[in-house]
């Protein structure tokens, strides 16, 4: 059977930086070496749309299920290390988050994570390149299935665009999701993403936002 895109297919994967250490996988054994507690389990997602690495899905379109080892270059992978991503941003920045900047230190920056290179005086040098960006890497990937059952599809399209599980059903051509009301209007504005990768309308059921026990 020849994976075309938009087909959604389950995944176990590890990446790896090419001659060197994991950076990532969901495979026990392997991503235990990046953190012991780990309980990974195999993804879902659909080819040629967005939700693995571009150079994963070109890969994989056309091909069948089994195995691969896949080597990417730096454009097919995280991008190339860019000079303009290097900044210099001023210390009162971080004192004002009541942060201690220092070589090494990670932080967000509304959204956009860097590294803290250096700290000299009243600057701190940060890079805003991703930490892949500029290396070869290697994905070992296992093709488990294809995956058919809507549930399933809906459930991997709504984990990875709102970065959460969201309680659905499906009925009558339609996926019905529930969400709060401040983020119906967001959520609504996906109508047409449900309905080009798996062929179903979107409705949004407002609910109440559960209150915890402790402060009821």
């Amino acid at each position: 059977m020849t994976l075309q895109k938009k087909d959604f297919i389950e995944v176990e994967f590890t990446g790896k930086i090419k001659g060197g250490e994991i950076f990532d996988s969901n495979i026990k054994r392997d991503l235990q070496k990046l953190n012991p507690e780990a309980n990974p389990s195999p993804i879902i997602f659909s080819l040629g749309e967005g939700m693995f690495l571009k150079g994963i899905d070109d890969f994989l379109i056309g091909k069948e299920i089994g195995d691969y080892t896949i080597e990417l270059t730096p454009d097919q992978a995280f991008g190339p290390r860019m000079a303009q991503f290097v900044q210099k941003v001023p210390i009162k920045i971080f004192r004002s988050q009541n942060v201690n900047p220092f070589p090494g230190a990670v932080f967000n920056f509304d959204g956009r994570i860097a590294k803290v290179l250096t700290v000299s005086g009243g600057r701190v040098i940060v890079d805003f390149n991703n930490p892949l960006a500029g290396k070869d890497v290697i994905y070992d990937i296992h093709i488990i299935r294809k995956v058919d059952d809507q549930n399933e599809k809906v459930k991997s399209l709504i984990e990875f665009l709102f970065r959460r599980p969201l309680n659905f059903s499906i009925k009558d051509n339609k996926v019905i999701i529930e969400v709060e009301k401040q983020i119906s209007k967001f959520v609504e504005m996906f109508n047409e993403k449900f309905k080009e990768m798996i062929g179903l309308d979107l409705e949004v059921k407002e609910i109440e936002k559960e209150v915890p026990k402790e402060i009821q």
